[in-house]
């Protein structure tokens, strides 16, 4: 075993028995690689994600692989989710070698950390052939390698996004003026914008692979009850049910998976994670509420269970993800085929399954088998209940996909927030207890002497300190527990991580990077609006900020929410559909004002 034994994190733990020498990140082992005059081998992933298994058979488990790794550097593995601001270091420079990122993400680097080479899965045969290239270079053409890495940092500390200058329009110390952060023109012309990438007939936004990309569902919502325009509302609509009608959402047991593989959402890679659920439960609420349509109240309490039931810790948090593979097979739990439907439930009602869930003897994923989906709404309802019951049981008894069980903070803010909305629409009590359960959990164990710890698992509380979404989306959930019970102590918590917003996390001009000023020291300081499968720290905290101000009068926090948003106004100008979550934030804080 290596020295991932003890590790907090799943992913870790998965290659401790490696033969590769691993260490996880931290100055011992960039002081080893500085004592031994070798480079850092950097590989970044998570637990549920498929090709860090792959690259982890075909690579890290092998001994010859692992023999020259450990002869010619220091392996260091890094939990993305636990240490997302490593993570955004390394793929800013992944971006500016390559082009493009994913994960497993692989780099080398200096001792100092210093990234000169990266790229993301390497077969074998390839890899070996990196790792030995590597070697040579160090060896013999080192001072290359540090004058590409010295240009790597230095082009990554300027490719930050072009930021408005707002603090003549609203100093430091305030105030700010009674306008808008960011003009109602930028605002209708980033849902135009967005609304021209809408694929008219699948849902969504662009092609293959298919995101939910959910900031700009919500964005869209929110410009719809700011404007009325039935466009925004329709194309929502239309999206979401679609997804709900695809191989992406599980029609048996509910929840998400990450992404469709084709533009129809109809093959999903199979991994299912916390966020998308959190913030797709907000997206399937609000849809009720609007429409009173009961397929989009079907699909948020089937969401809400899946969190509640399936993601559920015993400490009352909620887990990070389940992995996208059941035993090194991608959907092996998931797809069926129609004989194996007829097994299941007698010839007629297994071919009246195959009938309403798409699934054919040509098949839509591998060998054969399809992913089900649900096209149209059964009319047989009571039928159509008895299928469904009856095929999870038969699922439940085939190989079940790892859990992994780390709770993560931002994460587990933005269920409880999505759950407590979602229990004061429907009044669902056992939404109500879980939102509070993992509230609970927040206050009491990740937050130590006021300062956020990113990640616990089995109550054992981590040593990665909290980023700026986790201090704002733990606020949210906090303020909606307020906002649910009417105990202060909930309003109380919140303001401390606004506080420590406000003096930790400000980069002077307005805006705010990702980790705070008295965090480690890494080769950048992360700071992005823009948003990834959830909104940026920098949105959710504009968010928190200005909820904040007013649920407590407090001015100096809606001027800071003004400045962060106003800031951003030429990235919502020039990227909306990445840049939702502010514009989002924009919206609201424009119609709270009115």
């Amino acid at each position: 075993m290596n020295r991932l034994g003890d590790a907090l994190s799943p992913y870790l733990q998965q290659h401790a028995n490696n033969p590769v020498d691993w260490w996880p990140w931290g100055e011992e082992a960039l002081a080893e690689a500085k004592r031994r005059d070798v480079p850092l081998f950097i590989s970044v992933g998570y637990a549920a994600c498929h090709w860090c298994h792959v690259m982890a058979h075909e690579s890290f488990e092998d001994p010859a692989v692992a023999e020259i790794i450990n002869e010619h550097m220091v392996a260091v593995k890094v939990d993305r989710e636990e240490r997302p601001d490593i993570d955004a270091v390394y793929m800013q420079a992944t971006m500016a070698l390559t082009g493009q990122g994913g994960w497993p993400m692989t780099v080398f680097a200096m001792p100092d950390g210093t990234p000169f080479f990266a790229g993301t899965y390497f077969p074998r045969e390839h890899f070996v052939r990196l790792l030995e290239a590597v070697n040579d270079a160090w060896t013999d053409r080192r001072e290359e390698l540090m004058s590409q890495g010295a240009a790597v940092v230095q082009a990554c500390a300027s490719a930050g996004p072009k930021l408005a200058d707002v603090t003549r329009a609203c100093p430091i110390d305030g105030p700010c003026p009674d306008v808008s952060p960011v003009p109602v023109t930028t605002l209708d012309a980033a849902a135009a914008t967005i609304v021209g990438t809408y694929d008219r007939k699948n849902g969504g936004f662009g092609s293959a692979p298919k995101f939910p990309t959910q900031p700009a569902l919500a964005f869209l919502l929110d410009h719809y009850d700011r404007t009325g325009d039935d466009q925004s509302l329709a194309i929502v609509r239309h999206t979401a049910e679609r997804m709900a009608r695809g191989g992406i959402y599980d029609q048996l047991g509910g929840g998400f998976a990450r992404y469709s593989v084709d533009e129809s959402w109809v093959v999903p890679h199979f991994e299912k994670m916390l966020y998308d659920n959190a913030l797709l439960l907000q997206t399937y609420t609000d849809l009720w509420e609007l429409t009173r349509q009961p397929f989009f109240a079907r699909i948020a309490e089937e969401t809400a269970r899946f969190i509640v039931d399936d993601l559920g810790t015993a400490e009352g948090g909620f887990a990070a993800a389940f992995d996208a593979d059941t035993g090194g097979v991608e959907g092996a739990t998931y797809a069926w085929t129609p004989q194996q439907l007829r097994d299941t439930l007698g010839e007629e009602d297994g071919d009246h399954a195959a009938h309403i869930f798409a699934v054919s003897d040509a098949g839509t994923f591998e060998h054969g088998t399809s992913v089900l989906q649900l096209p149209v709404e059964p009319a047989d309802t009571d039928r159509y209940r008895d299928i469904k019951r009856r095929l999870l049981h038969a699922r439940s008894e085939r190989p079940q996909p790892d859990r992994d069980d780390k709770v993560v903070a931002a994460w587990n803010g933005l269920a409880v927030l999505a759950l407590t909305e979602y229990a004061a629409e429907t009044g669902h009590e056992w939404a109500d207890e879980a939102a509070g359960r993992a509230a609970e959990l927040l206050a009491h164990r990740h937050v130590v002497d006021g300062r956020i710890r990113r990640v616990s698992r089995d109550g054992r509380v981590g040593e990665a300190v909290g980023i700026l979404e986790d201090y704002a989306a733990v606020a949210l959930g906090f303020m909606a527990r307020f906002e649910a019970t009417d105990d202060r102590d909930w309003l109380d918590r919140a303001g401390v991580l606004i506080d420590v917003i406000m003096e930790h996390f400000g980069d002077g001009a307005g805006g705010f990077f990702d980790t705070a000023g008295d965090a480690e020291a890494l080769v950048n300081r992360p700071a992005d609006p823009t948003d990834g499968p959830t909104p940026s720290g920098w949105a959710l905290a504009a968010r928190a900020l200005s909820e904040y101000s007013d649920l407590t009068d407090g001015d100096e926090y809606e001027d800071a929410a003004w400045r962060a948003l106003a800031a951003v106004e030429p990235v919502i100008s020039s990227h909306a559909r990445f840049a939702a979550g502010v514009a989002g934030a924009a919206e609201l804080m424009l119609m709270e004002d009115e």
